[in-house]
């Protein structure tokens, strides 16, 4: 019986450390859905949760289809787990959310691999692959700003009879234009809690966007090639080999005349 090679496909450490802070935020989104809230607040949290859940369905299937066989993966490494934890509930299907309580096991497996590596060799994998650090950071970081923000600006607004932030829609449109730093003004806060909550979001939001356009920019301009990758001068070779030439000639010439000389 011919044995089977078992591959498991391996992800980063910023991908690992990007997986494992968005589960710990889902788990907050999942206690937040068992709480009192009204409708707005709920139809808000189940947005983010769906987004949630789409970017676990594409972990899931990036992970099974590197795996070979795909049974390595989804039994063994417990992914029938992670697809439990990823279905989205879709407004009407609430019995789903249940299955979040599945997330834990990504949650543990994504901390043992963590755990694996000891402090110095996660200082070197950052520093060796900054720029994904750079992207997973700012992409995650921008996703719970907008979230937690648009949450609390709605608690806080919707209870104002002065407010025109009243839906989760309202919420949403205001963290984009506030976090972008466009400000379009349709949308504002009114109350003392929800200016506070936009002026955090301006000043984050001025952040995310540098740090954006940095990780752009260093993806569009090359990198000049360092003194180690700088390719050697090709004339240096032809010119040492002329030399080497001349120096035989010259110590030829020399022992003849020695031999003259001596006669």
């Amino acid at each position: 019986m011919n044995a089977e090679q078992v591959t498991v496909r391996e992800h980063g450490n910023a991908y690992n450390l990007f997986i494992l802070v968005l589960t710990l935020f889902s788990l907050v989104v999942m206690v937040l859905l068992l709480l009192p809230l009204d409708a707005e607040s709920r139809q808000l949290l189940q947005a983010y949760d769906f987004v949630i859940c789409m970017i676990f369905l594409g972990d899931f299937a990036y992970s099974l289809t590197g795996s070979h066989p795909r049974r390595q993966y989804f039994i063994y490494e417990r992914g029938w787990l992670d697809l439990l934890g990823s279905i989205p509930t879709l407004g009407f299907f609430e019995f789903t959310a249940l299955f979040r309580l599945a997330r834990i096991s990504r949650l543990a497996r994504v901390t043992r691999l963590l755990r694996g590596n000891n402090r110095r060799e996660l200082v070197r994998d950052m520093i060796a692959n900054r720029g994904q650090y750079a992207s997973f950071i700012t992409i995650l970081a921008a996703g719970m700003i907008l979230s937690t923000a648009s949450f609390l600006v709605l608690q806080f607004e919707s209870r104002s009879p002065d407010s025109n932030i009243k839906t989760g829609s309202d919420a949403i449109w205001w963290g984009f234009v506030t976090i972008t730093t466009v400000g379009y003004g349709d949308r504002f806060p009114v109350t003392l809690a929800g200016r506070l909550v936009g002026l955090f979001v301006m000043l984050t939001g001025v952040g995310i966007i540098a740090a954006l356009a940095s990780i752009l920019a260093s993806l569009l301009v090359p990198q000049p090639p360092s003194d180690e990758e700088a390719p050697e001068p090709t004339e240096a070779v032809p010119e040492a080999s002329r030399l080497a030439d001349e120096i035989a000639a010259l110590r030829s010439e020399v022992a003849e005349l020695r031999a003259d000389l001596r006669r």
